[in-house]
């Protein structure tokens, strides 16, 4: 199509498509930012410097935040996607009715795969002892959701803190999770940071954040040979 229109052909990465989401809203970026990127299938933490310079500071080693909430969500039959009907019935249950774990204090990584076998083992256990129909479904969610969150804020605001940044970003399908949203503020406000989170439309994925750091590259002459290929599950390149 490039090459019969004779227009410019602009590779686009999914990651940092989502990492500038932000950019559709705000009108100057507020580089070096630390990116908290937590999608169904991505969990990880980059020092952004500014279009085409990043670093990563953590990533998961097992199951992506999204992914858990899929999983979970399958195990107590509540549907797919996972995250938002686990977000909805959070907010009716108790977040200290399980002790559910939280791995890798002491990292910048992330690993739900613990997370969720206490679910499953929970689950099972209940099954076996012909409770099930007695499971809390809003206690389980809540207390999941907890876990996750308390993840999710701590390491973002380790990272920041940890990199004299005194801004985070959260992007990403999981980055529209009210929870999150909130308690990130709050917490990252009493460190004196400032978090910035695209619209729940920019969240997800969408065209306008690919055309959006499309633009960007563009605007710099990073334009492609026309014998790119798509290559599924690249990492995020620098190439400013």
């Amino acid at each position: 199509m490039a090459y019969s229109l004779n227009i410019p052909l602009i590779a686009v990465n999914h990651l940092e498509a989502h990492i500038f989401a932000i950019g559709l809203e705000i009108s100057e970026l507020p580089f070096p930012f630390v990116c908290l990127l937590v999608s169904g299938g991505h969990t990880s933490l980059y020092l952004v410097e500014d279009y085409g310079r990043y670093e990563e500071l953590g990533r998961t080693h097992d199951d992506a935040a999204g992914e858990a909430y899929d999983k979970v969500a399958k195990m107590l039959n509540l549907g797919y996607p996972g995250g938002p009907v686990i977000d909805r019935l959070a907010l009716k249950g108790s977040p200290n009715a399980f002790n559910f774990p939280r791995a890798l204090k002491d990292s910048l990584d992330f690993s739900f795969s613990g997370l969720k076998t206490a679910v499953m083992e929970y689950v099972k256990g209940m099954k076996v002892a012909g409770l099930v129909e007695k499971i809390n479904l809003s206690d389980v969610s809540a207390s999941f959701q907890q876990a996750v969150v308390d993840v999710l804020v701590s390491k973002a605001i380790s990272s920041a803190k940890k990199n004299a940044s005194k801004h985070i970003v959260i992007a990403g399908g999981v980055a529209a999770n009210s929870q999150l949203r909130r308690e990130l503020k709050e917490k990252a406000a009493k460190e004196g940071l400032e978090v910035h989170i695209p619209s729940h439309i920019y969240c997800t994925d969408n065209a306008a954040m690919i055309a959006g750091i499309g633009y960007q590259k563009l605007i710099r002459s990073k334009i492609a040979e026309l014998d790119l290929n798509p290559q599924a599950d690249l990492a995020l390149l620098n190439w400013g």
